[in-house]
C-alpha cells in the first residue's frame, strides 16, 4: 500500500489547495478543493410508507452532465455549524429541508467520499411535519416520496441522478429493516 506524505499545502486561493505528496517513491502534486464535511439522513414515513428524499439542482453536476444536473438525494448539509454535533446539524437539517420535526436519530455509519459523509436514519409521520420544508432562502429544495414498493427500482434507474450516500442508505435500510 501507498505510503501518502503531505510535504507542503499551498492554499491557493479560498477553495483550492496545491497538495505535494510521496507515492511510491514518486512525488505527485494535485489540485484539491477543500470539501466539508456532510450529515446525510435517510427519513422513511409510516404513515406513507415511502422515502422522504430531497431533490435539488446541483451546479456542479452541469458542468459534464447538464441532463443529471437535478439530483435526488437524502435530506441534509454541511457540517458547518460551531459547536454542533453532527446529530444536532442532521436534526436541524430534516426540520429545514422537509419540515419534519424530529428529536433524535439513529446513527447507520460513516463514509468517506470527498470529505466524512455521516448517515443517519430516522422515522416520522405526518404529524410531525410542522412546515412544507424547502430549505433556506437561496436554496430551492424539492420534497419526494418514494414508495418503499418502489425504491429498488429507483435505485437502479440510471436515467434519475442520485448520490452514492442515498443507494447505501436504501441497501442498508433493505438488508435490516424493510425485508423482514
Amino acid at each position: 500500500m501507498a505510503k501518502f506524505k503531505v510535504e507542503k499545502t499551498d492554499k491557493i486561493d479560498r477553495e483550492l489547495f496545491k497538495i505535494t505528496y510521496e507515492d511510491n517513491g514518486k512525488t505527485k502534486t494535485r489540485i484539491t478543493p477543500q470539501a466539508l464535511d456532510v450529515v446525510k439522513v435517510l427519513i422513511y414515513n409510516r404513515d406513507r410508507d415511502a422515502f422522504v428524499l430531497t431533490k435539488q439542482i446541483r451546479a456542479f453536476l452541469y458542468i459534464n452532465h447538464p441532463d443529471a444536473a437535478t439530483r435526488v438525494e437524502l435530506c441534509g448539509g454541511r457540517e458547518d455549524k460551531e459547536g454542533l454535533t453532527s446529530e444536532q446539524i442532521a436534526i436541524e437539517e430534516v426540520l429545514e429541508e422537509t419540515g419534519y420535526r424530529v428529536d433524535t436519530l439513529e446513527k447507520i455509519t460513516t463514509l468517506y467520499t470527498t470529505a466524512k459523509m455521516t448517515l443517519f436514519y430516522v422515522e416520522v409521520d405526518d404529524s410531525m411535519q410542522v412546515n412544507s420544508g424547502g430549505g433556506l432562502d437561496y436554496e430551492d429544495i424539492d420534497i419526494l416520496y418514494l414508495p418503499t414498493k418502489d425504491a429498488k427500482e429507483f435505485m437502479f434507474n440510471e436515467n434519475i441522478s442520485k448520490r452514492p450516500g442515498l443507494m447505501f442508505a436504501l441497501c442498508w435500510w433493505f438488508n435490516l429493516r424493510g425485508d423482514k
